[in-house]
């Protein structure tokens, strides 16, 4: 029989869809499932963005260019600059999801074996990635008990090594809703410049700031400009998860040109979704504030009673839409399988994603959860009450 790669052998489960055939077995079996593993927020999509789609004058669905159609890309830098980031179309490349960005990224700047790092916990397909690309992840643990703030600088001094090729982070945090402050910024920003790395930073969540914090972009840091590689992506920005369009972006031209030839090797980014995600670039501000209003609704009430619950520990999100909770289990992988498979409380259950999988360090983060509070208030009231009360009877 012929074998199966090593990579492939390697490559992780995801976190967050591993238990979907638990979900709809007990979805079959006439439980209602509340969905908090997964970040789907159930906001509309503009309905700018639908419309262009359906009133489309195309005669022919063809190939866009390889880095994306030249008038999204122009779009894309004005919508940036208004956010005080000055890019031109020259330093974008639409790409399929954020996560082909992250793959060229990735391809472009790291050989077999190189290093990049990490803290942790993060967004759980990096581990995929890294595998995919045949590099090492070094992580930094940042803790529940630090509200999973940025570690010390000698925390990232210390892991690199010769084969460090990059410091990556997600801000805001995707688990973790951390939010990387200025200080933290320059203090990340003079740690690759002494070492001649590259910092990507994920920021598909720049639009889900809270507390009247403002977001501070790499590309806002003067002199970082060789050093600084942005992953974005339309799919939380306007709930147009199914799109499948994100950007790369930066200003290091070296980069720019080899990330190209991963995007000339795909052909192009999909011709409906740039239409679409195109259209939705002239989403009225008044949605980004109803929704970040929405979300700090739902973020407030699902930490109000999460902590209600005896033994659980949970950290503030500052944005995104997730938090981490650490519940009295020893290994939440079977307390979750466990909700979907063997409990309901008043016919209700609730899928939620295993923390372990958001860590690359073995045996770290066990007894934790990832929530994405993507549900309605009165849903997520009942999400929480089952999970309080599947606490009560579970057994390790």
């Amino acid at each position: 029989m012929p074998s199966i790669s090593k990579k492939g052998l390697h490559m992780p489960e995801s976190p967050i869809r591993k238990l979907v055939p638990y979900a709809e077995k007990a979805h079959k079996e006439g439980k209602t499932v509340y969905y908090l593993n997964i970040g789907q927020p159930d906001i509309k999509t503009p309905s700018i963005a639908l419309d262009a789609v359906k009133i489309h004058s195309l005669d022919i669905l063809a190939y866009s260019r390889s880095e994306g159609s030249e008038d999204y890309r122009k779009k894309i830098a004005n919508y940036y600059k208004k956010n005080d980031i000055e890019v031109t179309s020259d330093n974008i490349i639409v790409t399929t999801g954020g996560s082909e960005a992250l793959l060229f990224a990735f391809g472009s700047i790291m050989d077999h074996d190189d290093e990049i790092i990490i803290p942790e916990p993060f967004y759980a397909n990096y581990n995929g990635f890294s595998v995919a690309s045949g590099v090492n992840v070094v992580p930094v643990i940042s803790k529940i008990e630090d509200n999973f703030a940025l570690p010390p600088i000698e925390e990232f001094e210390k892991h690199i090594t010769s084969k460090t090729k990059a410091i990556l982070i997600c801000n805001p945090g995707n688990p973790t809703g951390y939010l990387y402050s200025k200080e933290e910024i320059k203090k990340l920003a003079s740690i690759v410049k002494k070492y001649d790395l590259f910092l990507i930073a994920d920021e598909v969540y720049r639009e889900f700031v809270y507390d009247g914090i403002s977001h501070y972009s790499i590309l806002q840091e003067s002199g970082l400009e060789q050093h600084a590689i942005v992953i974005d992506s339309v799919s939380k920005r306007y709930s147009m998860c199914g799109a499948r369009i994100g950007y790369l972006v930066s200003k290091n031209k070296e980069f720019m040109r080899t990330a190209l030839k991963f995007a000339q090797a795909r052909l192009s980014p999909p011709t409906l979704a740039q239409i679409a995600s195109e259209a939705a670039l002239e989403t009225p501000q008044g949605y980004f504030d109803e929704v970040r209003e929405e979300y700090v609704k739902r973020r407030d009430l699902l930490i109000e009673e999460l902590e209600k619950i005896p033994g659980v520990k949970v950290g503030k999100p500052k944005g995104a839409f997730y938090c981490i909770a650490e519940l009295p289990v020893k290994n939440t992988d079977d307390f979750a399988r466990w909700l979907l498979e063997s409990f309901n409380y008043e016919n209700n259950t609730v899928m939620v994603a295993p923390a372990a999988g958001f860590y690359s360090t073995p045996g770290v983060g066990l007894n934790q959860i990832r929530i994405a509070y993507v549900l309605n208030e009165d849903s997520l009231r009942i999400a929480v009450k089952t999970i309080a009360e599947a606490l009560k009877i579970y057994k390790d």
